[in-house]
């Protein structure tokens, strides 16, 4: 039986590229909720730090993550990101067990 995964991908901007960072990353929204084993993927903005962005996801399994680390789209954004990141992005992937 597989284990649904949830991902919580946490990004900073940098403060003079916030804007052009959540465009980038809003591109990412429909093409990857139409990924198959894709159940939910959430981008929210930290309401106190601006320059803060974390997408929430739930994937049926690895194999259905794994698979959208291979979409063009996903991609396009990793290729672009860089200098619109302070830091690098802190990627981190759970099961839950209760």
């Amino acid at each position: 039986m597989s284990k649904i995964v949830h991902v919580v991908a946490r990004l900073v901007a940098c403060p003079e590229k916030v804007a052009d960072l959540q465009a980038l990353l809003l591109n990412l929204i429909e093409p990857t909720r139409q990924e198959s084993g894709c159940r939910r993927y959430s981008l929210l903005h930290n309401t106190t730090d601006p320059t803060e962005f974390t997408f929430v996801e739930e994937w049926t399994d690895e194999a259905a993550l794994e698979a959208h680390f291979t979409t063009p789209h996903l991609q396009a954004v990793l290729a672009q990101a860089p200098p619109l990141l302070a830091v690098e992005p802190d990627i981190r992937r759970y099961t839950v067990i209760a």
